[in-house]
């Protein structure tokens, strides 16, 4: 099952989408989610704890991470910095994770964003939305790069016709 995000759902494919599917895993053309991973990363919160011996930091209380359009919400955001603590090689979000890129909106329990790779990992009741429509699962893998991505785990869809 594909459907383009930016566009929400293909023409080719309303048909299929109105009816309600419902499958284990769907594959998924972000459109609005494609992302420039070489902006700079802004990270906001309450509070920062920094372990050195371990190159990792910790933002805790209403973090909010920003890389150009895209927005990433969460209770606390765990950063992993590379081998030779230069750069962030990871971001590991939990406590309610939000993330935002334009009208689009993702919801997790938990995120892994690695930076390099530009593949975000959103696990833990996953709702996808693009105005009155929604995806849901468990897992959803996203490649920032090219704008695809994977729900997996139960996957339930709800399509409004004429929304997008």
């Amino acid at each position: 099952m594909s459907f383009k995000f930016g566009s929400l759902f293909l023409a080719t494919g309303v048909a299929f989408w109105a009816a309600g599917a419902v499958a284990q895993e769907a594959k998924i053309a972000f459109g609005d989610l494609n992302q420039d991973t070489s902006l700079p990363v802004e990270v906001q919160a309450d509070q920062l704890a920094v372990n050195n011996a371990d190159g990792t930091a910790v933002f805790s209380g209403n973090v909010v991470v920003t890389q150009g359009e895209m927005k990433l919400a969460a209770g606390e955001v765990q950063v992993k910095y590379s081998t030779d603590q230069k750069e962030i090689d990871q971001l590991i979000a939990s406590g309610g994770v939000i993330v935002t890129n334009l009208g689009d909106a993702a919801e997790a329990k938990e995120a892994v964003y690695t930076i390099a790779t530009g593949q975000m990992v959103l696990t833990g009741d996953v709702l996808l939305t693009q105005g009155p429509s929604a995806m849901a699962g468990q897992k959803l893998t996203i490649n920032l790069k090219d704008g695809t991505g994977i729900m997996e785990g139960r996957v339930t869809t709800t399509f409004v016709p004429g929304g997008n």
